[in-house]
């Protein structure tokens, strides 16, 4: 959708179609992508009896992180148990399409203004994975006031400290950054890099 100061991409249709497939349009509306009160676990409940539906469904979650970064961790959540998915697993991703039904037309902002920083936060969730112990890193880099990256990923190894989890996330969107700054010189594209932020 076109606007004077910029263009918002949105998924709008696909999400539509999505919640139709899985008789979601008449349910009721969330305000979070995941419930807060539920701890999902790799062991926890009874394996589905099709496994496809569950990995049909996330597949198709996933693909909706491109244009909408505020699922990005729930889908990577829900990722980790493609192998073996349980009912609360499905029941979680269930939410998330509850989630989507609060308004589908959410998409991500493109502004059209010469604003050429780069901007960067990044975060890490420590031991948050009950089964694995593993930390998640989550970051976002803006061009002006308009996302080009994000990510939410569990962590390779186990982090012994908060300190060494938050280190391995700066890391990530270090990286991150390098590649995109070659992107953008091959575009010749001006930018600087404003600053890089904990949350």
């Amino acid at each position: 959708m076109y606007k004077d100061d910029g263009v918002i991409i949105s998924q709008r249709k696909f999400v539509l179609d999505l919640l139709k497939e899985y008789n979601c349009l008449d349910y009721k509306p969330c305000s979070s992508p995941l419930d807060p009160t539920t701890k999902l676990k790799a062991k926890e409940g009874t394996i589905l009896q099709d496994l496809t539906y569950y990995k049909k469904l996330v597949g198709k979650l996933n693909f909706l992180t491109n244009t909408r970064l505020d699922i990005a961790y729930s889908v990577q959540h829900l990722s980790q148990f493609m192998q073996e998915p349980r009912e609360p697993h499905l029941k979680a991703a269930f939410h998330l399409l509850r989630y989507l039904r609060n308004d589908p037309t959410l998409g991500i902002f493109m502004s059209k203004d010469g604003d050429h920083t780069v901007k960067a936060y990044c975060d890490s969730d420590r031991a948050a994975c009950p089964d694995s112990r593993r930390s998640i890193t989550g970051y976002l880099v803006l061009l002006g006031n308009s996302p080009i990256s994000w990510k939410s990923k569990k962590q390779k190894t186990i982090s012994l400290s908060s300190a060494e989890a938050e280190y391995r996330a700066l890391r990530k969107v270090v990286g991150e950054l390098v590649w995109l700054s070659k992107l953008l010189e091959e575009l010749t594209v001006p930018f600087f890099l404003a600053y890089l932020n904990f949350l």
